[in-house]
This record gives structure tokens, sequence and C-alpha cells, in this order.
């Protein structure tokens, strides 16, 4: 993952997802994409857009597939409602693929803690692990199953 303020050379400023979410910086990438900084013209605030990216490998049937079990998992976690979930507030079709768009959390991850301390105190750990149990119990309650 990279710092949540790193600006790629690509960085998408000129790139308008649907009309709507200007993409400002990359926020970290993996296999299935990456997740960006971006700007909703409409409500004048900052959110974080999922950009979906299926393997270029995967035949075309399979991409269709795997595009609309994402858009349906994403407007699945957007039924939950606790603090321990990011809130998911679009699901935006462009480029022929889902764009997930979500509350904007800054703040460093689980990873980047760890990598800094090498360990997590227990009463730390503790309490991650109950807002991890508070998000699931949230996700059973709004029949959404977490696999």
């Amino acid at each position: 993952m990279q710092d949540q303020d790193a600006v790629l050379p690509d960085a998408g400023a000129e790139r308008l997802v649907a009309g709507r979410y200007r993409l400002l910086s990359v926020l970290g990438a993996g296999g299935m994409g990456r997740v960006w900084r971006a700007r909703d013209e409409v409500l004048q605030r900052e959110v974080a857009v999922k950009e979906v990216r299926a393997p270029a490998e995967l035949p075309p049937e399979r991409v269709e597939m795997m595009y609309a079990r994402l858009e349906r998992e994403a407007w699945a976690a957007a039924r939950i409602s606790t603090t321990s979930v990011v809130t998911v507030h679009d699901v935006a079709t462009f480029d022929e693929r889902p764009w997930i768009v979500m509350e904007l959390v800054r703040g460093r991850s689980l990873a980047d803690q760890i990598d800094s301390r090498g360990f997590l105190p227990p009463g730390e750990a503790a309490r991650i692990g109950a807002r991890v149990l508070e998000a699931l119990r949230a996700a059973h309650a709004a029949g959404v199953l977490h696999r």
C-alpha cells in the first residue's frame, strides 16, 4: 500500500469517473485493481473509489460474471450500518466495469502499524478483534454473508 497522499504521475486528475468522481491520487493497489482518493463533484467531498480490474487472462464471460458478483457484493455491503465497516456510497459503471465509491477513511492500515512496530500490544489486538466481530455481526444482521 502506498502513502495515502502520494500522487502518481498518472494520478487521474483529468479522469472523471461516471461524470462525477474526479480521481486525485492512488491510495493503494493490488491484484483486483486500485483504490483512488477522489472528489465527488456533486456533493463536494472526498471519497475513496475502488477501480476494479479483472485479470488479463480471464475469459470475457468470466470477467462479466466477476464484475456482476462484485457489484452485488458492493450493494450488499451498502446495507451494513456500523462504524466498523466503511460506508459504500455508490457503485458506478464506467469503462464497462464497476467502480465502488466508499467513505474515505484517513489513517494508517493495520499492516503499516504492524510493520512499524513489529507487533501489536494485546489490548490493542483485542480492541481490533472486537471491532471485526462487530462488523461481522452487523453484516450478518443485514443478511450479508462474509466469505
